[in-house]
């Protein structure tokens, strides 16, 4: 069972998530989504670094609590630039060190709601980092939109050479990688609710059904109709 609502802190959310005996002996694949988290999991605490492809962990975790940061907003709160965490999940302890992350996840393994306590937890750090560059929320809202690269770094006043630069350390990989993250997550919004696949394609900003077929590809490893299948068995 997967539940969420939004956080507190300004653009994340707080998620749950409990696999029963039906799950088997992995857990569904997450699909990249331009987003870091800050996972508990069956009592350690873990990032999830921002991803290229679909991930699943071989041996999951049953119980988990997480928060989700929107694209860009996580390296000011874990201290550590996105692009180190590229398509890594890591111990908080690799971050933190050993004693505050064990120190930490017995805080939120404590607690009767864990996930209100993982969010407290990066509330008190968020409110000791710097503030998110808005400049590069600026940049996540145009191509979240469906806007281009070259317009995102022209209406920021950044170029292109400099908005790359900034956005391997906040988001993990170049801009164009997150727009095409972020349209495919468009596109699957759509299927999901059950627009026929062509109709998605064309709402997410993709030419046609093969080149959301060919996205979907090379950033899950999925099919179309295999995702689909899956979101009306979950």
């Amino acid at each position: 069972m997967y539940e969420e609502r939004a956080a507190r802190l300004d653009g994340a959310v707080v998620w749950t998530r409990t696999l029963g005996p039906a799950a088997g002996p992995s857990a569904r694949p997450v699909l990249p989504d331009g987003c870091m988290d800050l996972i508990w999991a069956d009592g350690r605490l873990l990032v999830a670094g921002p991803d290229t492809r679909a991930y699943v962990p071989e041996i999951p975790a049953v119980v988990y609590a997480g928060v989700r940061f929107a694209p860009g907003e996580a390296p000011g709160v874990l201290g550590a630039e996105a692009s180190e965490l590229r398509d890594r999940h890591v111990d908080l302890a690799d971050l933190w060190g050993a004693r505050t992350a064990r120190r930490l996840a017995d805080e939120v393994t404590g607690a009767a709601d864990r996930a209100a306590a993982l969010e407290r937890l990066v509330l008190r750090r968020a409110a000791g980092a710097p503030p998110p560059d808005p400049l590069l929320r600026a940049v996540v809202a145009r191509l979240r939109a469906g806007g281009t690269v070259g317009a995102a770094a022209a209406e920021t006043g950044l170029g292109v050479r400099r908005l790359h630069r900034r956005s391997l350390a906040a988001f993990g990989y170049g801009p164009k990688t997150l727009a095409r993250i972020l349209r495919l997550q468009r596109a699957l919004a759509l299927v999901t609710a059950g627009v026929p696949y062509a109709v998605a394609a064309h709402r997410a900003g993709c030419t046609d059904q093969a080149h959301l077929a060919r996205e979907m590809r090379a950033l899950t490893g999925m099919t179309l109709t295999a995702y689909a299948a899956g979101s009306r068995s979950a």
